[in-house]
């Protein structure tokens, strides 16, 4: 039985609701915040990962909104349980993250590769025959001696 996203984040926040209505003392309880953005944020993350194609984990406009719903899962679990965002555990939690979706990707959204053969083959082979090309002519003009006294 296949557990939708949107119901799994609409009890989350329903349950973060309720608790905020119980008194607060001491303000963000650092533990159950870290424990309701794995539960809830992460869960509908990884669900909504689950559905796009691995080959377009590193293409940012693909998985942009997904990005995007989840920063804002963690700002509002945040806000209702008056925890400051950001913080130090949602700096570790998309660390984790980014080690286990993003470990591959370029900093641009692109895999890095060499260029083709076809721009690569110029760009050492113009600065070679010049080279070769400047030796040739100090041999060929050391080697001539007219009107030399």
């Amino acid at each position: 039985m296949a557990v939708d996203g949107t119901a799994l984040l609409r009890a989350g926040l329903l349950l973060l609701m309720a608790a905020q209505v119980l008194p607060s003392v001491s303000g963000c309880n650092r533990g159950f915040y870290e424990s309701m953005i794995n539960e809830f944020c992460l869960a509908k993350f990884k669900f909504d990962m689950a559905g796009l194609d691995r080959g377009l984990w590193c293409n940012w406009p693909e998985t942009m909104e997904i990005y995007e719903g989840l920063t804002n899962c963690t700002y509002q679990v945040a806000l209702r349980m008056s925890c400051f965002w950001p913080n130090h555990i949602v700096d570790r939690f998309f660390m984790q993250i980014h080690r286990l979706y993003f470990h591959d990707c370029a900093l641009t959204g692109r895999l890095i590769h060499d260029p083709p053969i076809s721009v690569l083959a110029p760009f050492i082979a113009v600065p070679v025959l010049v080279t070769l090309l400047m030796t040739a002519l100090v041999v060929w003009r050391s080697k001539r001696t007219e009107g030399v006294l």
